[in-house]
């Protein structure tokens, strides 16, 4: 497993929230701590990534490339704002 930050998922997720997806704002349903996607803690292996809020480690977004589709989940994000 590798460990590296939310600007990991910018190309990934560029599709889903638009444009420059690392700044948009996520808000954790653990801790309510809001902040962007560029700074959360990304796990990623060959199976997918896994965005962790810096907070309390709440799972905010997976991301799992099955070729054809890209999966992204976001369970523990209670809202988004990308401006």
């Amino acid at each position: 497993m590798t460990l590296v930050d939310g600007n990991a998922l910018a190309g990934d997720l560029a599709e889903v929230l638009g444009g420059d997806a690392t700044s948009a704002r996520l808000r954790c349903s653990g801790c309510g701590t809001t902040g962007l996607l560029a700074v959360t803690r990304v796990h990623r292996t060959a199976m997918g990534s896994v965005a962790r809020c810096r907070g309390c480690d709440t799972v905010l977004v997976t991301v799992v490339d099955a070729g054809a589709s890209l999966w992204v989940g976001m369970p523990g994000t209670r809202a988004v704002a990308t401006a």
